[in-house]
């Protein structure tokens, strides 16, 4: 039920046009995430009081058209056809205008007020470029245009005054004209639809998708199609659309061509046919140098304090008399377990501060377009490889980010290779181990688990392709945006709420597997126990020793720290330090204490990164299980998955264990 008093304000723009940047600038903390009914993708939605007029704003997925390919384009026009907004916000990237428009004159022949927001002008300025103002408005119908700067925050107040001011007047534009006989069976069709649906809104926007043999708007009217629509009339309309984009931007847009020849030299490099992938792997090979350079040494910042603070709480209980297993739960369990967890964060803050200045520059986009070729002989377009970067990040938001295939097959071998790929939770594995194990050699071998994990993905997709009855074919349409200098308040934006699901991470899930793993080791089948190896976890640690050995991971503790990791990946280094009575394992004293315990086992350098192997590959942590189940509506999908991790884990620790041991 609609409420009179609320304006609803859709933001609706291309991809990359910087629409919600813009829209958090408006919400900021009264940001509210959900999804939207009966689909998957992500709603933000926040509410504003300008003047005394209460706003509702709503981000709709970023599209370049209303014809209904991807899940977001389905919602996009879904949302606005069911009237659940009353002003369009249109944000289009000014520094690319011409692209831009399409979408534009599509939002105007709804019927509904639009309000032009000319994003990026600060990047216009720089270009040297300029937009006339005054024309711009008069041939898309006399609507208001706002310049603004949602990274410089300009404009803000004139985009929502003309916003509540164009709502009150429901000024609604004239739009393009078609030719005579294009125009004549819209007026033929809009008046046969109106007799058919008294109630239907947006009648020139039906006809036109009637002349373009849109799926959703014939079948709605399959009568008046088959009468008055002798053929498919699509690229008539697309093409008089870029007919007219052309005179806008010949009368509106000034010194244009400058504003690409800086792009254009750096992606002779960049996206050059042989050079690109080699350049991507070095590009990623810095990101990981100063993951570990700059990283570890902040890192050891963090291990002074986490030993301060254990011994300050240690010495704080036994002044008190605490109970031993008290003690024992508190800092052998908890500080121990989550303290571990913690003294990895700034490794973990260098390489999402790496990826959030190649995703805000523009460079990554270009990543999906180098690897088109590969991912073309794998089935799928190198739009399938934008979800696998995001995986560098987390898993939850790489699979959430397969929605923008238009193919439902393809979709889902995206989602069941896409965990493959190293999520930064598992970092800390890489850093321990790696910096125990091969020290002068650390980055590199924990470099060399990123790409492993690329390569299993896309061997995972070409396999999955192979036995694929239903392949897609995907062509690439992608939008390679200008490169900008990454924008410091956005970066810092993304890495903070990176940080904090880390933190937020450690203060919850690690907390409790923390404690999960001191009772399950303290505990056995007579109670709480001292001698480690009869309780709960060394028995169900000892069932899968047989299963582990030939991977050259026959130690039960090991096993447990690989169950304890499905809940979270950062929680087997902490259930490790647990269930070897290591305290920090992270510090330099921890580690050299850490390998010569795992010594004393036989445990030594190729069973080192057989681990490290098997932690890439296996089981997706119990989040990701979710999302998968969440995205593709299916247990059985989710439980295919599941094992397929598991057994590849499996045979690729036992191949690197079982070669490894005979060569070194």
């Amino acid at each position: 039920m609609k409420d009179k008093n609320i304006i609803r304000v859709g933001f609706i723009g291309n991809p990359n046009c910087g629409k919600t940047t813009l829209f958090n600038a408006y919400t900021g903390a009264n940001l509210k995430v959900a999804n939207w009914p009966g689909v998957t993708v992500e709603k933000k939605e926040g509410n504003i009081d300008y003047h005394g007029h209460s706003i509702n704003l709503i981000d709709l997925p970023g599209i370049y058209s209303l014809t209904s390919y991807s899940i977001e384009e389905k919602v996009s026009r879904q949302c606005i056809m069911d009237d659940e907004v009353d002003v369009l916000v249109n944000v289009v990237d000014a520094s690319s205008l011409e692209r831009n428009l399409y979408l534009t004159l599509q939002l105007l022949e709804l019927g509904k007020p639009v309000v032009l927001a000319l994003n990026m002008m600060d990047v216009v300025e720089e270009r040297g470029m300029e937009i006339d103002l005054h024309r711009l408005p008069e041939m898309l119908g006399d609507i208001p245009v706002v310049p603004v700067s949602a990274r410089k925050r300009t404009g803000l107040d004139v985009l929502m005054h003309a916003v509540v001011h164009h709502f009150e007047e429901m000024h609604v534009a004239d739009i393009m004209r078609y030719d005579a006989h294009i125009e004549d069976m819209i007026d033929r069709l809009e008046q046969n639809i109106a007799k058919q649906d008294p109630a239907a809104q947006n009648l020139r926007w039906r006809a036109v998708k009637l002349l373009e043999k849109d799926d959703e708007v014939c079948a709605l009217y399959p009568a008046i199609y088959s009468e008055i629509v002798d053929r498919d009339y699509s690229e008539d309309i697309i093409k008089a659309k870029y007919d007219y984009i052309d005179e806008i931007a010949e009368e509106t847009l000034f010194n244009k061509d400058k504003k690409s020849a800086n792009t254009d030299k750096v992606d002779r490099i960049l996206t050059h046919r042989f050079w690109g992938i080699p350049i991507f792997l070095v590009i990623m090979a810095l990101v990981f140098f100063l993951t570990f350079t700059v990283g570890d040494a902040i890192k050891g910042l963090f291990e002074i304090g986490i030993g301060w603070f254990s011994d300050a709480v240690f010495k704080g209980l036994s002044a008190i008399h605490a109970a031993d297993w008290l003690v024992s739960l508190i800092v052998d369990g908890i500080i121990a377990g989550v303290g571990g967890i913690l003294t990895f964060l700034p490794n973990i803050f260098i390489l999402f501060l790496a990826l959030a200045f190649l995703e805000d520059s523009g460079y990554m986009s270009r990543v999906a377009y180098v690897m088109d070729g590969i991912m073309g002989k794998v089935g799928v377009s190198g739009k399938g490889f934008l979800p696998m970067i995001l995986g560098f990040g987390c898993t939850v938001p790489a699979v959430m980010a397969s929605r923008t295939l238009e193919n439902e097959s393809d979709r889902r071998r995206i989602i069941m290779c896409t965990p493959f790929m190293s999520c930064s939770a598992r970092l800390p594995v890489y850093i321990l181990f790696s910096e125990m194990f091969f020290p002068k050699y650390a980055m590199l071998v924990s470099f060399s688990l990123y790409i492993l994990g690329v390569v299993v993905a896309i061997l995972m997709a070409l396999i999955l392709n192979l036995f694929d009855r239903h392949k897609g074919g995907n062509t690439l349409l992608i939008e390679l945006p200008e490169y900008k200098t990454p924008n410091a308040r956005t970066i810092a934006v993304y890495v903070w709420e990176k940080v904090k699901d880390y933190l937020t991470k450690a203060g919850t899930t690690i907390f409790i597997a923390s404690i999960v793993i001191w009772i399950v080791l303290n505990f056995g089948p007579r109670g709480m126990t001292l001698d480690v190896s009869q309780s709960f976890g060394a028995i169900i640690g000892k069932w899968l020793v047989p299963v582990l050995r030939p991977a050259g991971l026959g130690m039960w503790q090991i096993a447990v720290a690989l169950i304890s990791g499905i809940s979270a990946k950062e929680v087997v280094v902490s259930s490790m330090s647990v269930l070897f009575g290591v305290g920090n394992a992270a510090s330099a004293e921890g580690m050299t204490q850490f390998a010569s315990i795992l010594g004393s086992y036989g445990f030594g350098a190729v069973n080192a990164y057989a681990f490290m192997v098997f932690c890439l590959l296996y089981t997706p942590c119990v989040a990701t299980l979710a999302t998968i189940r969440k995205e593709t509506h299916s247990v059985w999908f989710t439980v295919r998955t599941l094992l397929l991790q598991l057994v590849i884990a499996w045979l690729a620790a036992v191949i690197v264990y079982q070669i490894g041991s005979r060569i070194f």
